[in-house]
């Protein structure tokens, strides 16, 4: 994203994702690179003590705090896609969404934005119906809190319908295919692990708007924020190589949210 000072964008992360004696990633190294954190909230993935933990670290550092609610799913880690009732998905929102704020709350910070987890971020590509749902949950917790979401999805479309601020997002270790979805996980080559090639996407993304999809076409992505998974192998070393690369480039990091 341009603006009067040159390029700019948001580096993401999710973050809060242990459960118990099960640690997933290295949160504190990457709270020290990202400017937002998607925290998640328990359902998904996350137990109290760790979302609390996680929301006063990023505090502690002035990262945005934002909400990554999923399905409820703890044991597919929030990536199988169910098929929810919209009355009842917009309750289960809405009722993360109230978790994660009293953390904020407790820590001296407050909720920053909203992005959906795993399968139910990519359903909310494609389905109305779940995504009218989790705009209803944002819209009935705090009208003024932006949305995540992929460029074109049907969820940015809902949340301008509903008066919320949709953000668009990029991913700079997924592959994309030809139509600016991500490539399912179920399928070779959908995680990009290789640090060069990651950071030369996040840089490409963020000055030019494009991506190489995995058949080889350029697709246009404009996003405000750029995310590198928290829970892959390496995740902070790779942030951390993204973010230097992108300022190597002059690309200033900086949160999409005062």
């Amino acid at each position: 994203m341009r603006d009067a000072g040159g390029v700019r964008i948001d580096l993401n992360a999710d973050l809060g994702e242990s459960f118990g004696a099960w640690t997933m990633g290295d949160d504190a190294a990457l709270l020290d690179v990202v400017t937002s954190a998607n925290v998640a909230c328990g359902f998904h993935a996350g137990d109290p003590a760790t979302l609390r933990a996680t929301v006063a670290a990023a505090a502690e550092r002035g990262v945005r705090v934002g909400a990554h609610p999923g399905y409820r799913d703890l044991a597919g880690f929030g990536r199988r896609f169910l098929d929810v009732a919209p009355a009842d998905l917009t309750a289960d929102v809405l009722y993360q969404l109230g978790a994660l704020d009293a953390m904020c709350r407790a820590a001296g910070t407050r909720l920053h934005y909203v992005k959906p987890h795993g399968a139910l971020y990519n359903a909310i590509v494609h389905h109305r119906a779940q995504a009218d749902a989790v705009v209803a949950a944002v819209r009935a917790f705090d009208a003024d809190l932006p949305l995540l979401g992929l460029p074109g999805s049907a969820v940015l479309v809902a949340a301008r319908e509903a008066g919320l601020r949709g953000v668009a997002e990029a991913f700079a270790d997924r592959a994309y295919a030809p139509d600016g979805t991500l490539v399912p996980r179920r399928e070779p080559g959908a995680v990009i692990h290789d640090e060069a090639e990651v950071v030369e996407r996040a840089v490409r993304l963020a000055s030019d708007a494009t991506v190489v999809a995995i058949d080889g076409s350029i697709v246009r992505v404009e996003a405000e924020s750029l995310c590198v998974h928290g829970d892959t192998p390496g995740a902070a070393r790779l942030a951390a190589a993204v973010a230097d690369g992108l300022r190597s480039a002059g690309v200033r990091l900086a949160p999409f949210v005062p």
